[in-house]
Order: structure tokens, then sequence, then C-alpha cells
């Protein structure tokens, strides 16, 4: 219907729908302007979904980007790349540069895609509230936040939360991370170079530094979906545990994202043995490897980009902010099973606030998707046994996942200097 009212967005188009929210960190969209939402009493789901507002499909060699104006992992997007029908559809969202040779270079601007989206989509959403139809879900909301637009959706007795994002999607691979594909990796021989490498996003996110006005970040979605393939049952746990305890320990001042953390372990897919990271009662292990390499990242100021790996995205931050949630994760580091039970009581909270309004509002309880026993990647009291015991049964000792050097063909992990 957005596509009917002006024909600006592609009429085949290819949106890509991921399970959770921007929020989550489902895409490196860190954006301060998003909104608080809050689940049990918002909605009871949330997904992302991009959509591409311009596609460049027909390229078989790597895309060079314009990043002479922009920091690392990002880039400005000129329309000299698209048909002269291109650039007079969406001339309105571009901001324009004249040289002096006296030509006009149009740069695709991520604010005014996002205004002219958030608009069009209001349009829609109107015109479907005029005249209902049976079946079709209700919208209890509709907000920009920033370059996001999330749209909270009442379908049954559950409420979904969707953050809408305008993308610009490229087939293949750009040429800044060419050199990414020339290494080994853990997914070598599990799926092949062609799904993991079909191709990327340009999505409207700044550098700290940039302007905001022409910068739009890389984005890597559709790959690590595919990556997400290739990683462990227990490690997933791990991180989704580790994921619980640190969104709200270290959102403010804002540094770490899930985003980091969910780059940090693909790092250490990479440097760990597949036949330890296999281990499907490792969880715990995991867990304390996850706190203790964001710790050594957070004390360094490091985190590469797993794609670009020469963009460390922790080097805005200040040395304050910086220790003071080491110290914060320290706590975490001495007691995790206690950090992992709060977070756990929170998300059963949650739930029951969740069922306890579906109660209210309907004489028929559907039971929420986020129930206490249906959501597998929403971490267990199991998990916060086995930490409760590596801890109690090393007192005062440093527990790490780090593998022997000496003695790579068996899993093991490591009490301060020994390995067992």
């Amino acid at each position: 219907m957005v596509q009917k009212l002006d024909q600006k967005l592609p009429v085949a188009n290819e949106y890509l729908l991921l399970s959770g929210g921007v929020r989550e960190g489902v895409v490196d969209l860190d954006l301060d302007e998003l909104n608080v939402y809050a689940r049990g009493t918002d909605y009871d789901m949330d997904f992302t979904l991009l959509v591409p507002a311009l596609k460049l499909h027909d390229r078989n060699q790597p895309v060079t980007l314009d990043m002479r104006h922009s920091a690392l992992c990002h880039s400005w997007l000129s329309l000299r790349l698209f048909d002269e029908g291109t650039i007079s559809k969406w001339k309105d969202c571009c901001t324009i540069v004249d040289h002096i040779n006296g030509a006009t270079n149009y740069f695709f601007s991520p604010t005014k895609v996002a205004d002219w989206f958030y608009d069009s989509i209001s349009i829609v959403l109107s015109e479907i509230q005029k005249k209902p139809q049976r079946g079709m879900p209700k919208v209890e909301k509709v907000e920009k936040n920033g370059t996001i637009i999330s749209i909270i959706l009442g379908v049954g007795s559950s409420r979904m939360l969707y953050d809408i994002v305008p993308v610009v999607s490229f087939k293949g691979w750009p040429a800044v991370a060419q050199s990414w594909l020339m290494e080994n990796h853990f997914w070598d021989g599990k799926i092949t170079e062609e799904e993991v490498i079909s191709g990327f996003y340009l999505v409207p996110a700044c550098s700290y530094k940039g302007k905001k006005d022409n910068e739009w970040r890389l984005s890597f979605a559709r790959s690590e979906v595919q990556l997400k393939k290739c990683i462990s049952g227990s490690l997933m746990q791990a991180y989704q545990a580790c994921k619980a305890i640190i969104i709200k320990l270290l959102s403010r001042p804002k540094a770490i994202s899930p985003y980091h953390l969910r780059s940090m372990m693909l790092w250490a897919c990479d440097r760990l043995p597949a036949n330890y990271l296999a281990q499907e009662d490792y969880a715990a292990h995991f867990l304390l490897g996850l706190i203790d390499d964001l710790q050594h990242c957070l004390v360094n100021k490091m985190c590469p980009n797993y794609f670009i790996p020469q963009c460390n995205m922790l080097e805005h931050l200040s040395e304050e902010t910086v220790m003071l949630h080491a110290r914060k994760l320290s706590s975490v580091r001495s007691d995790p099973a206690e950090h992992l039970r709060t977070a756990i009581e929170h998300v059963k909270a949650a739930n029951r606030l969740t069922l306890e309004l579906q109660r209210r509002g309907s004489t028929t309880s559907i039971p929420s998707p986020q129930s206490d026993g249906g959501d597998p990647n929403q971490p267990d009291d199991r998990l916060a046994k086995k930490l409760q015991q590596l801890v109690t049964e090393n007192p005062g000792k440093s527990i790490s996942v780090f593998i022997n050097p000496d003695d790579v063909t068996r899993p093991h992990f490591r009490i301060d200097d020994k390995f067992f």
C-alpha cells in the first residue's frame, strides 16, 4: 500500500523479517532516540522488518561505496549509481551537493527517507482504520523513533511490536569487507560462501561524529542469519542468558548493546575449536567466557566489527564510561548465577503481567507467546544452577573458557592457571 502511494518503493521487493526488535540488537542500530517499551505491558512479541527503499541487484563485482566523508562501517550513497528515473523519483529525499564544475550530486538521505516512510505509513494506516476489515490486526500504536518506525499491532489477545527500518539493499559484497572473505572462519564447510555473501544493507544510522543527514551504516543482517545456523545450541543459550543479564545492567550510560555481544560471540566461534563449542553441556562455561570477553573488550576499549575488523565499535567511549561498566561487570562475574536468576525472575514477571492483562481483556485467555515454558531463547534455572556449581566448587578463583594453547585436541576450561 505504501508502494502504491507514490511508486517510490520497488514493486518487486524483498523484505527481511528478523525475530526480535531493534532494542534487542538484531540489527546494528544503536539509536539514542528509541523509546522504551516494556515486554508484558506494551507488547508480547517483537520483530524487525527491513524494507528496501532502493535496490542494487545487478552487479557481479564487489560493491564500492563512497566512504570518503564517513567513518569506517559507514557510507554516503550517491544516486549517480542509479538511472535518471530513480533520481527523479527520490530527489526530495536527498541532500544536494553542487560541485565546482557545475554538476549536481544527490546523496540519499537516511533522515529524509525515514521522514517520508513514516508519513507514508501513517497515511496507509489511517486509510485502513477508516475502513476496518474483519480479521485485520488492530493498530494500537505508531511512533517514529529516530529513523525507525515502531508499530504495535493487536492480533487476537497478543500484541506484536514491529520496528520497521527503511534500508538500501545490495546483492553481492562490499569491497571494504573483501579481505574478511580471505580468512578462515568457523562456518567454512558448513554453509557455502554464496549463502554468506548473498547481500548486505545500508541502514539509517550514522557514526558518533558523522553527518546524520547523509551517513548510512553497513549492515550484514542477511549474513548473520546464515551464520546463526552454524552456532551450537549451548552457545546460543549462553548468549541469550548473557544478553538477559547485561541488557539493563549496562544500559546507562549507553555503551554496550546486544550487537556488541553478538559480534564477540562470532569472534569466539572463529577462535575456539569446533569440537569444544559443540559440547552440549557447556552452556555455563560459555556464559562465563562471554562475560570474560566482554570485560576484556571494555577494559581495552576494543570490539572489532566481525565483518570489517578494522572498525572498532568501542573507540568512541570515554575512560569514565568504560571503567563504570567494567566495575558493574565485575560484580556480575563474582556471582553470575544470582544475576542470571534475577534476569529470569524479570522475564517471569513480564510473562505473568502479560497473562494477567490478557485475562482482563479476554474471556478466553490465549497463552502468551512468551510464557514460561514456551521460548527456547529465554535463560532458564538449569543454567543458573550449573553456574552456581562451578563458582561454589572453585571459590575465589578465575574461571575461563580459554583453550589450553598446548592442547587444542580436546575441550578444556581453565580455573586460575590450571587447565582441566
